[in-house]
């Protein structure tokens, strides 16, 4: 069975983000939606993984939680990118 986008390990640390950005601002899940024109359980489902957050939402969501998009792109970028060199093997040289 093929594993859904959300639940692949480059998606590993986008959901604990997310969770942070809109608890840094201070936002309840239903305020973060009120701010983004969804409800409380589409957030809700972002922050769980059982939603896919595409580009424009992430940057939406962000600039919802007062934080510029790029910002909070690198905070993601750079959380993952302490996971992927540990589990990524050296190459082998011949």
């Amino acid at each position: 069975m093929a594993t859904k986008a959300q639940h692949a390990a480059a998606y590993e640390s986008l959901s604990p983000l997310l969770r942070a950005l809109r608890e840094e601002a201070g936002l309840p899940k239903r305020g973060l939606g009120e701010l983004l024109g969804k409800p409380q359980s589409w957030v809700h489902n972002c922050e769980v993984a059982n939603r896919r957050v595409d580009v424009a939402e992430f940057a939406a969501w962000a600039a919802a939680c007062g934080i510029d998009p790029k910002t909070a792109l690198a905070r993601f970028l750079d959380s993952g990118t302490s996971r992927r060199h540990r589990h990524r093997k050296s190459p082998s040289v011949e």
